[in-house]
């Protein structure tokens, strides 16, 4: 009886010490994502769409392969688009991809942000928070964020009045 305990406990230590192997083996440093470009797509009804372009720099000495990407992305602290894909690729070793991701922007979302612009404006930057993750691999797929704040030019606004 004691021998049994014993020989379960030896193999839930051993699972666990192969499970902390694996992470390390695939623990390297994150992913930098940064955005690539914003190009407008036909929206449907009172929808607005945009593909995404996404610039993934793997800094890592393997491959990342994925078989899908999702996005979310917060603009003044509040979510505004979303967005799916199931492309599928690979980032290489010490290299980079352009990942495009259709997002969708719901009509209400734009009314709301059009009321959070005019408060804004005045200061001409607008935070935002872009989450997502590259689907597969061994681990489900690798997380990534990428935050900052984006400055739109103050010129004229008044609009020569």
């Amino acid at each position: 009886m004691i021998a049994a305990r014993f020989a379960r406990l030896l193999f839930f230590v051993v699972v666990l010490l192969s499970f902390g192997g694996c992470a390390s083996m695939f623990g390297g440093d994150p992913l930098r994502v940064t955005v690539a470009g914003i190009e407008p797509l036909t929206g449907q009804g009172m929808e607005m769409r945009f593909n995404l372009k996404l610039r993934v720099q793997n800094p890592n000495e393997t491959p990342i392969d994925f078989n899908g990407v999702s996005v979310e992305l917060d603009l003044n602290g509040k979510q505004f688009a979303s967005g799916v894909s199931d492309q599928s690729g690979t980032v290489p070793r010490f290299g980079e991809a352009v990942i495009g991701v259709p997002l969708t922007v719901p009509a209400f979302t734009v009314v709301r942000q059009a009321f959070a612009f005019a408060d804004s404006a005045q200061t001409g930057q607008f935070p935002y928070v872009l989450r997502g993750r590259l689907a597969g691999g061994i681990t489900g797929g690798t997380r990534f964020i990428d935050q900052g704040t984006l400055a739109l030019p103050m010129g004229d606004l008044s609009g020569g009045l």
